[in-house]
């Protein structure tokens, strides 16, 4: 509660006039008239500034970007729930940890260095040794069945499964990684250490939508921006801005990743999308990270990539469990209810059409996954690799 006081303004004007920390602390605990926010409207009440400290700590926090990743134009910006009340911005400003948002860039990775969907690796712990410190991966106990069995990528990456990812980051290693994610408009600082490959980065919405939009733009990252042009009062311009674009993968690693994607919206954690909302050529990915502080969703159309952020004020606050707090449940609902709108707005026109394949490029998901012996098999695209 000091942190978060010494943070506000009321605090900073207090000391800026020489009031000392003990005077600072009894202002703080000595009621006042104020307004504050609620989800039905203002209120007005009387309460000590340190009251309201705690009062808005109990608010879980929202941000939002959706942007369409060939001209990088920001189409929707929600910094938070009210400006007046929590003047910070949690799309550009707010950096925290991604969780498995961050794997289809190890994905993408790994489908640089020559793996494909149907590549398989051991689904089991992965034990890394740095600086005397020993670190595991360890899945969130979905699919037990799948334990200790080889699996094919594209299920891996469909049900988020930490082992996996470990062993991508076992074979090539944590600073390819950070490469890719370079290549791709990430800007943050982030450490090439092995526990990247289950999101510890702290990352902004902006960066991770950013970065998502070289999956639909054939392999070009774009930057989004909300500012084309400038003009003065007489309507002469002044300045145009156009998005930085950047080559960051080929075409067919994009979609590769694309249809990998898909699935995680089809049959993986981000199933919902298909069996709630009934969306169709749709990809994206889920995140969630420890003590389910932060809910993550990113997602991609040909012609839309949208980001959604849940989580407190600070991750010390956060939901008790996994099913109230995970990615697919707090984040993935906001854009859901998002592309809903953009879809039924008829003044948009806002196409349900496939992904474009590229010419010459074809992907194959018919590879069985086996649990206990039964193998399971699902609809896929029955290309040939």
């Amino acid at each position: 509660m000091i942190v978060a006081m010494h943070q506000t303004e009321r605090y900073r004007n207090l000391r800026n006039a020489g009031y000392t920390e003990q005077e600072i602390l009894k202002n703080f605990k000595t009621p006042t008239e104020m307004r504050v926010f609620s989800w039905k409207g203002d209120i007005d009440t009387t309460m000590t500034p340190w009251d309201s400290i705690r009062y808005y700590k109990f608010y879980m926090r929202a941000s939002f970007m959706a942007v369409d990743p060939h001209t990088g134009y920001i189409k929707a910006y929600v910094g938070g729930p009210d400006y007046r009340y929590f003047q910070y911005d949690g799309v550009m400003d707010q950096k925290r940890q991604v969780g498995s948002t961050i794997k289809p860039f190890l994905y993408t990775l790994a489908l640089k260095e020559g793996l494909t969907p149907c590549s398989k690796f051991l689904n089991s712990p992965v034990t890394f040794e740095v600086q005397d410190t020993i670190w595991r991966t360890k899945n969130a106990g979905l699919y037990p069945g799948h334990d200790g069995r080889d699996v094919p990528l594209w299920w891996g990456l469909a049900n988020s499964v930490n082992n996996i990812s470990g062993r991508l980051m076992e074979k090539f290693g944590p600073q390819p990684l950070v490469d890719v994610m370079r290549t791709m408009g990430v800007k943050s600082d982030i450490l090439p250490v092995p526990s990247l490959c289950e999101g510890v980065a702290e990352l902004s919405l902006y960066e991770l939508v950013g970065a998502y939009t070289s999956f639909p733009n054939k392999g070009f990252y774009t930057q989004p921006i909300y500012i084309t042009r400038i003009e003065d009062k007489n309507g002469n311009l002044l300045t145009s801005c156009r998005p930085q674009q950047i080559e960051a993968i080929n075409e067919r690693t994009a979609y590769v990743m694309i249809k990998m994607l898909e699935r995680v919206a089809l049959w993986g954690t981000a199933a919902r999308l298909s069996y709630t909302y009934h969306f169709i050529n749709m990809g994206g990915k889920t995140g969630t990270t420890n003590n389910n502080s932060d809910g993550w969703f990113i997602g991609i159309t040909p012609n839309l990539v949208g980001g959604a952020w849940v989580g407190g004020e600070e991750p010390g606050i956060h939901f008790d469990n996994m099913k109230l707090g995970e990615g697919a449940a707090v984040a993935l609902p906001i854009f859901a209810g998002f592309m809903k709108k953009v879809y039924a707005d008829p003044k948009l026109k806002f196409s349900k059409d496939p992904f474009e394949q590229p010419a010459g490029v074809s992907v194959g998901f018919d590879c069985p996954v086996s649990a206990d012996g039964n193998e399971v098999r699902q609809s896929y695209i029955q290309d040939v690799w």
